[in-house]
């Protein structure tokens, strides 16, 4: 027989309830979401240069040999907004990542370095390798500045293992340190390379194509469950080193390995949509304040409230000031700043 005292079964039941209760809370947030997400996609697709109603844009998707905008409809809207669901959906499951292993509130791809590594790379390849090379290059070239810059902050950050705090730190030089190489790119590129890759920076979706969504499509498709298999190492990691290690947890291990995840996800948003900065700031904030922060339902909550934002955005780019299509980071930025600054507020206010 144990010597440590078992829980009463009243208390064991109640916790039961708690969490089955916050499971089916979430379930239902994570239903409406989805719904709004759907409503949202289809007007999407009724608005732009060119407004189509409803039932026009139905029989384009359903018929479209026997619609006169089906091209509208399936080359250009549809691909640019299922490109910004995805977009939004990676950067905020990464940002709820890196908000969890860092455990600190300000966390995200941009703060990290992994944005600033991936939009280096970016900005050197349209300066120096566009003559050369095929823009189709783009992508790939981002996406290896994310994962060097993660590598760069793991091996500058690494004394006898790794801390949030020292993470964080190397994250935030690396960061300043590769935005002004990025800079300088410009500053000494010629006008229309300097042109393409200022608005690549701010983030956009224009003229996105399938190629695109299927190109993000895998990273999301084999990252996010993945991460999800790590919910519970999460969860204690939240609790301190010491103690997620006392519940049986490899640190090192789920640190890496989650890292990982969050630099695949951002470093592909990235790659195919450009520099959006603060939705993975945002969207974890809004999802825990919906469901709390147990990562298993954060993560679902964040990836819908992310793809809402970018979907949002992109929809205000193009049609708020027609007949001009502007970057949907300008708009993600409008909000994540302010926002920014009020975490920044609340982080020192609860200090004192």
């Amino acid at each position: 027989m144990s010597d440590s005292p078992s829980l009463p079964a009243s208390l064991r039941r109640t916790g039961r309830d708690s969490t089955a209760g916050l499971m089916t809370r979430s379930a239902i947030i994570a239903a409406l979401l989805a719904l709004v997400l759907l409503a949202s996609i289809a007007l999407s697709l009724t608005l732009g240069s060119f407004p189509t109603s409803f039932a026009d844009v139905t029989k384009a998707l359903v018929a479209p040999q026997n619609s006169d905008i089906a091209f509208i409809v399936w080359e250009l809207r549809l691909p640019r907004i299922l490109l910004a669901v995805l977009v939004g959906a990676a950067l905020a499951i990464a940002g709820a990542i890196l908000q969890g292993i860092v455990r600190n509130p300000l966390a995200s791809p941009d703060v990290i370095g992994i944005t600033s590594g991936a939009a280096m790379a970016a900005v050197v390849f349209l300066a120096l390798f566009t003559a050369s090379l095929s823009i189709h290059w783009l992508p790939a070239a981002a996406l290896l500045g994310a994962l060097l810059s993660a590598l760069l902050v793991f091996l500058l950050a690494w004394r006898h293992g790794i801390t949030p705090t020292r993470m964080v730190l190397v994250g935030i030089g690396l960061s300043a340190a590769m935005s002004a190489v990025t800079t300088l790119v410009i500053v000494i590129s010629d006008d229309s390379s300097a042109m393409v890759a200022y608005v690549w920076l701010t983030g956009s979706l224009y003229a996105a194509q399938w190629q695109d969504v299927l190109g993000i499509l895998p990273w999301l498709l084999v990252a996010v469950p993945l991460c999800l298999t790590q919910a519970r190492q999460m969860d204690a990691m939240a609790l301190g080193d010491q103690v997620a290690q006392g519940l049986g947890v490899n640190v090192l291990r789920s640190r890496l390995l989650l890292m990982a995840c969050s630099v695949a996800l951002a470093g592909a948003a990235v790659a195919f949509a450009g520099g959006l900065s603060f939705v993975g700031l945002i969207a974890p904030h809004i999802a825990a304040r919906l469901v709390g922060r147990s990562f298993t339902r954060l993560a679902p909550i964040a990836g819908l409230v992310g793809a809402l934002i970018v979907l949002y955005a992109d929809l205000l780019g193009r049609v708020a000031f027609l007949p001009k299509d502007l970057p949907a980071g300008i708009f993600v930025s409008g909000v994540g700043a302010p926002f920014f600054v009020y975490l920044l507020h609340r982080t020192r206010y609860h200090r004192h």
